[in-house]
């Protein structure tokens, strides 16, 4: 009986640890993230971060008619309305950083919006996401560790999980 006391008591203990440790890793990636949005230039890197998925992704241009010029990678990173876009997109990831323990409830409305009326197709939320990693990495360089890395990409996944949302 004693034997299985203690046990018991070594399991919880154990179980006790496991949420310690699970949640200074989530303390852990807030802060790698938050840290890191503070220094982000919303305005530049959203612009960049739009304006590559369309030059990545052409089909995604099909959402952006009234933009104007997208007929090459010039035009498109060059182009006012993406550049305004980008930003407004980026904008919504500051939200999601306020938000960060209800992400489906930040995006409930855009995620009704891409959805009923824009009919975006969900994969694009994703494929945005891994592009503003990129960007990030790319203005951040050594600044951009790999845990910072994984956790942004825990986000960016997160948030189009979220977006997703009303498609399910």
């Amino acid at each position: 009986m004693l034997r299985i006391q203690e046990d018991l008591t070594n399991e919880r203990c154990l179980r006790n640890q496991q949420v310690i440790i699970h949640s200074i890793y989530i303390f852990l990636e807030k802060a790698a993230i938050t840290g890191l949005w503070g220094k982000v230039n919303v305005e530049e890197a959203g612009g960049e971060a739009l304006g590559r998925l369309l030059v990545v992704y052409p089909w995604t241009q099909r959402f952006f008619d009234s933009f104007g010029n997208l007929s090459s990678a010039s035009a498109i990173m060059g182009n006012p309305k993406v550049k305004a876009h980008g930003k407004k997109v980026l904008t919504s990831f500051g939200e999601a950083i306020k938000n960060l323990d209800n992400l489906k409830g930040a995006f409930a409305k855009l995620s009704e919006l891409h959805c009923d009326k824009l009919h975006v197709d969900p994969e694009n939320f994703r494929l945005l996401g891994n592009v503003i990693v990129i960007i990030l990495a790319t203005h951040f360089g050594r600044e951009f560790t790999p845990d910072v890395q994984a956790a942004w990409q825990k986000l960016v996944s997160g948030v189009a999980t979220a977006l997703a949302h009303k498609y399910h």
